[in-house]
């Protein structure tokens, strides 16, 4: 304190009158990055929900801002919840579904634990695939009389390998608002456990549960200059492996996850070919299965002219030979016609 200088309580301000002074009300919300900003709602990049702003500048009372008992702003919040692992659900997302009027649920027992464990008590309602087409007119309906609905699916975010898509459209073409709160998804986990390259990935979903058509579908994917990412069940994972290694190369590299975030999840490394061995002897393994498989070697000398026979010889076996050649040209980049003809005459001298 200057010398000379009077000890004493300040002067009192008026938040009115100071521009230094601002209450919780009137305080500028903060930014994602912390930085304060102007009303939410002049952010692009923002929630069509105008009552979501940060709960408060750091270090002041979160309480004060608690909006949880106010409904949410008209429209569909697509929610992500955990894919195993209660602890991962977020603050935004548990707020949403606090505060919507509606739940739509892939399973409402499913979601009821997950709902339980946080006190969510709002009204939940099935929407699943069975049901969906059903559904969408009440649903447009609440919309049209102002409520706040959330999508959730049973683990995960929602529309991956779900019917919400179908939901998303109807309700950009009526001019519903739209908006998500975002968390775990078991593909991309899969991806980053698995210590494969993931600049470049294609998501595949299920694979079809029978041999010929599975092995149809792999061909399409053998191209792609990137990981591809498969769901499967137990009980079909060695079968797709060692469809995996014919269509997409036995010495390629591919990770097997599963109960991922959960007490015995495991990521298991290795070539399609030794996975598809180790778990046609080992069983069926429990729990949810995520399939990765590395890129091809771009680097991989040109097949001989028997590596191109054996190939052609077991592709005819499945496919037209034009199919064949086709597949075979995809995989190599080597001519599909003389692919073609060679397929041929592969086909004339095979005595069965």
């Amino acid at each position: 304190m200057p010398s000379g200088a009077r000890s004493g309580p300040k002067p009192e301000k008026d938040p009115k009158t100071d521009p230094d002074l601002t209450t919780p009300d009137t305080a500028a919300p903060l930014s994602a990055s912390g930085s304060l900003t102007d009303d939410v709602s002049d952010n692009p990049l923002s929630p069509p929900d105008k009552s979501f702003r940060p709960q408060g500048n750091a270090g002041e009372d979160a309480s004060k801002h608690d909006e949880s008992h106010l409904p949410l702003s008209s429209g569909l919040y697509l929610v992500a919840t955990p894919i195993g692992n209660l602890g991962d659900i977020t603050f935004r997302a548990l707020e949403i579904l606090k505060r919507a009027d509606v739940i739509l649920c892939e399973d409402t027992r499913t979601s009821g634990k997950l709902l339980l464990r946080y006190g969510v008590k709002t009204k939940r309602i099935a929407y699943h695939e069975h049901n969906a087409a059903k559904m969408r007119p009440e649903i447009m309906d609440r919309l049209g009389k102002g409520q706040g609905l959330a999508l959730i699916s049973d683990a995960g975010t929602p529309l991956i390998n779900d019917p919400g898509y179908k939901l998303v459209r109807d309700c950009k073409e009526e001019g519903f608002n739209v908006t998500a709160a975002p968390g775990a998804a078991s593909p991309i986990v899969a991806l980053i456990l698995s210590g494969l390259p993931s600049d470049h990935f294609f998501y595949a979903g299920f694979l079809p549960p029978k041999s010929m058509a599975r092995k149809k579908e792999l061909a399409r994917f053998a191209p792609i200059p990137g990981s591809l990412i498969f769901l499967e069940s137990p009980k079909r994972l060695a079968a797709s492996l060692k469809d995996m290694a014919e269509m997409l190369g036995g010495t390629r590299e591919a990770a097997v996850t599963r109960e991922l975030t959960k007490m015995f999840e495991e990521v298991r490394n290795g070539t399609l070919a030794d996975l598809a061995a180790h778990y046609d002897e080992a069983g069926a393994p429990k729990g949810e299965i995520v399939v990765i498989v590395g890129p091809a070697d771009a680097s991989a000398a040109e097949p001989s002219a028997e590596d191109i026979d054996a190939r052609l010889s077991e592709l005819i076996k499945t496919h037209r030979t034009k199919e064949a050649a086709d597949i075979l040209a995809r995989e190599t980049g080597l001519k599909k016609r003389d692919l073609y003809n060679r397929a041929l005459e592969l086909a004339k001298s095979d005595p069965n």
